[in-house]
């Protein structure tokens, strides 16, 4: 679904953030992306889901060079991914149900179904009586959750989250996670950048891990454990 051959990514006129990333990621796979402050895991998250390009090598994406695509070329590309960002990024003016809601409507989907995929997905979240809340009234966990819920709705090929679950307790953070794999389990690939090894060792999907721009592919003792049982 996936490949960096030799990409580099730099601002302006400054060094490179991102240096000689090669890696592929196989339709239906599962990482966490995780490294320290200051390694590039927003400048990667950038590239994959095409908000930037890279300023040097080459990015596959669905079978596609996105190199010398137009930004009109893109955007079919887009509506394939998911993306939950660390600032959120609802619409203010519009409700939980609404802000959640909008993928579904700019695909032309039926408002009985859009109204009713949207309902059971918040109340799933936990969000059952905060359907009519506007932002500016939730909590960041509450917001975190609208838009992880989002990101989900279309069931996007490629999901990719920032800290989805920074502002939330470990239970619901946890059911967060299960949600991400049952849709794992459905086909979607998925990235989660991530400080928390609580999580990563819990789950224990691969690592795409980050430092001074380089970045290496390891697996964890959970998931060697599991492949060496069968589970996979």
């Amino acid at each position: 679904m996936i490949r960096f051959e030799h990409a580099g990514l730099r601002y302006s006129i400054g060094p490179e953030v991102l240096s000689d990333i090669s890696f592929t990621l196989e339709p239906g796979s599962f990482h966490f992306l995780t490294g320290p402050s200051g390694a590039g895991k927003t400048s990667l998250m950038r590239l994959l889901y095409l908000g930037r390009r890279p300023t040097r090598g080459l990015v596959t994406m669905f079978g596609q060079n996105i190199n010398g695509m137009s930004r009109a070329e893109l955007g079919p590309l887009r509506q394939r991914i998911g993306v939950v960002f660390q600032d959120f990024r609802l619409l203010p003016h519009l409700s939980a149900i609404d802000n959640v809601a909008l993928p579904l409507r700019i695909q032309g989907k039926p408002e009985k179904e859009i109204r009713s995929n949207v309902r059971e997905l918040l109340e799933w979240v936990g969000l059952g009586d905060h359907m009519n809340a506007v932002p500016s009234t939730m909590s960041g966990g509450q917001q975190q959750r609208v838009a992880i819920a989002r990101a989900v709705i279309t069931r996007p090929r490629l999901l990719l989250a920032d800290e989805p679950t920074g502002n939330l307790d470990d239970e619901i953070g946890f059911r967060l996670l299960n949600l991400f794999e049952q849709l794992n389990r459905m086909g979607t690939t998925i990235v989660i950048a991530t400080h928390s090894q609580h999580m990563i060792e819990r789950f224990g999907h691969p690592q795409l891990m980050l430092d001074k721009g380089q970045l290496q592919v390891q697996e964890t003792k959970t998931w060697l454990r599991k492949k060496m049982e069968g589970v996979f």
